[in-house]
C-alpha cells in the first residue's frame, strides 16, 4: 500500500444525488415537449425550481439519448443599396404588430382558418381567431376588439392576401393613423417573426403547427377553438422564448421558486396543466 504510485490512486465518482430525480424531470419534460431541446427544457426546470445550467442538461440529454431538433436553416434578407434592411424592425411593444393566416384541418376533412395577430417587440400573441372563413370584415372585426383593448400600433405588417390589402382594411387603418407594411411578394421573411408562429410557409416546423397542430386531432371547430385559445395563453405565459432570454412574453403573475423534486410538469399553474395532454 505504501509503495503506491498516487497517480494509481482515484476517487470512485458518486455523482450528484439529485441526479435521478434531475433526469426523471428531463425526461417527462422532453414527452410532454416534444419538440423542445435542451435549451428550453433547461428554461423550464428553473422556472419550476431547479438551479442548473444548461451544461449539465444536455449532457443528461445526450445521455439519455433524446433527440435535439434540427436547427433550421439560415435565410436571407432584402437589403436597400445603403445596407439598411426593408423590414421596420420593432422598437417597442405596441410599435409593430403583424397578422396572418394559418390553415388547419378537423377530423372530417374540412379546412379551417386562424388569424393570428402578434406584437412583434414583445412577442406576444395578441389572437387567435378560428373560423371555417375569414374575410376582410372579420380581420377589421378581429382588430378592432384589439384596438379597444389595447390601443391601436403604430405599424401593422402582412402579406399582400386580398384580407389585408382590401380597400376598407386600408381605409379604415389609415382613418385611425395605423401605417400599412405590406412585405415583397414571395418574401414570406420579410414577416419573419409571425411566420415563426404560424408558420404557414417560412418554417413549416414552427411553433403553433408544430406544437399543436401537427399532433392533435379536431374532431369539431369548437373542439379547435377552444385548444387553440388554450395554446395561445400557454405560449404568452407559460412557454419560454428563447429571444426573449428563455421567457414568456406576458406572464400573468410572478410564480416563486418551487421546490427541485417531482416531476418539473406538475409544477406549472393549475390552469396550465391540462396543456400537457394536448401536446
Amino acid at each position: 500500500m505504501l509503495g503506491q504510485h498516487r497517480s494509481t490512486q482515484r476517487k470512485v465518482p458518486r455523482g450528484a444525488d439529485d441526479e435521478q430525480a434531475l433526469t426523471e424531470d428531463i425526461i417527462a419534460l422532453a414527452k410532454q415537449y416534444g419538440r423542445y431541446g435542451y435549451r428550453r427544457v433547461t428554461a423550464l426546470l428553473c422556472h419550476a425550481g431547479w438551479t442548473v445550467n444548461h451544461k449539465r442538461v444536455e449532457r443528461i440529454w445526450r445521455r439519455e439519448g433524446l433527440k435535439v431538433p434540427l436547427r433550421q436553416p439560415k435565410r436571407g434578407r432584402l437589403w436597400l443599396n445603403d445596407g439598411s434592411c426593408i423590414r421596420l424592425r420593432p422598437e417597442y411593444p405596441g410599435h409593430v404588430w403583424a397578422y396572418d393566416f394559418v390553415e388547419g384541418r378537423t377530423h372530417d376533412g374540412r379546412k379551417f382558418r386562424i388569424l393570428t395577430i402578434i406584437d412583434e417587440a414583445s412577442r406576444e400573441c395578441l389572437a387567435l381567431i378560428v373560423a371555417r372563413q375569414l374575410k376582410h370584415e372579420d380581420v377589421l372585426a378581429a382588430l378592432a376588439d384589439l384596438f379597444i383593448a389595447r390601443g391601436p400600433p403604430a405599424h401593422i405588417r402582412s402579406d399582400n392576401g386580398s384580407e389585408f390589402i382590401a380597400t376598407a382594411v386600408q381605409h379604415w387603418l389609415g382613418q385611425i393613423g395605423v401605417k400599412t407594411l405590406y412585405i415583397t411578394p414571395g418574401s414570406p421573411w420579410e414577416n419573419g417573426y409571425n411566420e415563426r408562429l404560424g408558420c404557414a410557409r417560412l418554417r413549416p416546423n414552427g411553433s403553433l403547427r408544430d406544437e399543436l397542430l401537427n399532433g392533435e386531432i379536431f374532431y369539431s371547430l369548437a373542439e379547435a377553438k377552444v385548444l387553440i385559445e388554450a395554446w395561445r395563453r400557454y405560449y404568452n405565459t407559460v412557454r419560454p422564448h428563447s429571444s426573449l432570454g428563455y421567457r414568456p412574453p406576458a406572464p400573468e403573475t410572478a410564480t416563486p421558486p418551487y421546490p427541485a423534486s417531482g416531476s418539473a410538469s406538475l409544477h406549472l399553474r393549475p390552469d396550465m396543466a391540462a396543456m400537457g395532454l394536448i401536446h
